[in-house]
């Protein structure tokens, strides 16, 4: 018996569309209002917002804002028109990658036009049905998504557990053995929902025993870890034993569109392979130039980096201090975890905005397990000391309310 498609598609039925009737607005698609800074507007009134991954201030950089207007009056955003391998290429662009793998100490670089869709099609162009993929399996869902169109094998290990990994690899060997294909490690720098880093210089440490090559989607750490902000691969000292190197502009960047670096070899491939690339319009001048003067001002303002860490260092020591669980986090990702139900969640948040008057964004299932609740802080160059302390602060009274029960509840409402 057959159904009409659309029947499935209620929005009850999903884990986070059962909530869009008194969540949409809020608690869900927030609308922040104003410049992009520490303080912006949401529902008419002023918030102090951790909510942002514009990780050294770029995004209203008096510079950055100029180049970005002189780039759009000189070019528009039609220029250049077409596809890379087309008619969309220009020496801006290839000006930018070269710098860019430069920077990272990759031979060559190559422009994406988003991150999400090109860490999937990179995955998609480097594995073929022979190929066998061995990846973290807390990695970010672009990077599942790329492995889900994989026909070969794949074996996920437990999140930075080595004992599981060699075990995985164990398999995957004998598997290309079969098959006669290679294997591709996938794991992340930073993981952008629990801070915490990926496993680099272990996991690299086991290209003396087992042949494979290492991808890293390094989103959160280019631009904050690291001597000079190249990333987790330099903060680690095995940049050079990352055989493919990601990141996108849309985090330290602040700005849209991705890269992927490595050795030549490789970087032509994917630019004759990539089908997301290859059928896509060029990335649009103004984005090109931005991204230029964005990287510019991140080799040469380290400045800017240390002001990110000193914010990163003050918040989560005191937070800490305060008797907060922030798990394992060594990156300017700064998560707190309640014990609680999901109506305790959005009722703690409330408060936290309402009253408070700090936004932050909430995790909850199927993102964490079930009884957990996360707030995900991200802080920038742009925040103040002042502002770590009154966050300090509220949280400190949150958690009394909450453990005084004054926040349980057993569905989700919005009364404000």
């Amino acid at each position: 018996m057959s159904v009409d498609l659309f029947d499935k598609m209620q929005m009850s039925n999903s884990d986070l569309g059962k909530y869009r009737e008194v969540g949409h607005g809020y608690y869900l698609f927030p609308k922040l209002e104003g410049e992009i800074a520490p303080i912006m507007k949401f529902r008419g009134k002023d918030v102090l917002n951790w909510s942002l991954n514009n990780y050294i201030g770029l995004a209203n950089h008096p510079e950055v804002r100029k180049a970005d207007a002189d780039a759009a009056k000189q070019w528009g955003m039609a220029y250049p028109m077409g596809a890379r391998m087309m008619s969309g290429q220009t020496s801006y662009h290839e000006e930018l990658e070269q710098k860019l793998a430069d920077f990272v100490s990759k031979k060559r670089g190559y422009l994406l036009n988003y991150g999400y869709q090109g860490i999937v099609s990179i995955i998609d162009s480097l594995l073929g049905r022979n190929d066998v993929a061995v990846y973290d399996s807390d990695s970010h869902a672009s990077i599942l998504d790329g492995l889900r169109l994989h026909m070969g094998k794949r074996y996920v290990f437990q999140h930075n557990d080595m004992d599981s990994f060699d075990k995985q690899m164990q398999r995957a060997t004998k598997k290309v053995e079969e098959t006669g294909g290679g294997i591709l490690v996938v794991t992340e720098g930073v993981f952008g929902m629990e801070g915490d880093l990926g496993n680099l210089k272990a996991i690299t440490d086991f290209k003396s025993k087992y042949n494979f090559r290492l991808l890293v989607d390094d989103a959160h750490g280019f631009g904050t870890m690291g001597k000079t902000g190249a990333g987790t691969g330099e903060h680690f000292g095995v940049q050079d034993k990352i055989d493919i190197y990601f990141s996108t502009f849309a985090k330290a960047m602040a700005g849209i569109g991705a890269f992927v670096a490595g050795d030549p070899d490789v970087i032509n491939y994917l630019q004759y392979n990539m089908r997301s690339q290859i059928f896509a319009k060029s990335l649009p001048m103004p984005m090109v130039i931005g991204a230029l003067k964005r990287l510019d001002l991140l080799i040469n303002m380290p400045e800017l980096r240390e002001n990110l860490w000193t914010i990163v260092n003050a918040l989560q020591k005191g937070l800490r201090k305060a008797g907060f669980d922030l798990r394992k986090t060594e990156s300017p990702v700064t998560p707190v975890f309640f014990q609680g139900n999901v109506a305790q969640g959005t009722n703690f948040l409330k408060d936290l905005r309402e009253n408070f008057g700090i936004f932050t964004s909430i995790v909850v299932y199927p993102v964490v397990p079930k009884g957990t609740i996360m707030l995900r802080i991200i802080p920038t160059a742009s925040h103040t000391l002042e502002h770590v302390e009154r966050t300090i602060k509220a949280f400190s009274e949150i958690l009394v309310k909450l453990k005084a029960g004054e926040y349980d509840a057993e569905e989700v409402t919005l009364d404000v």
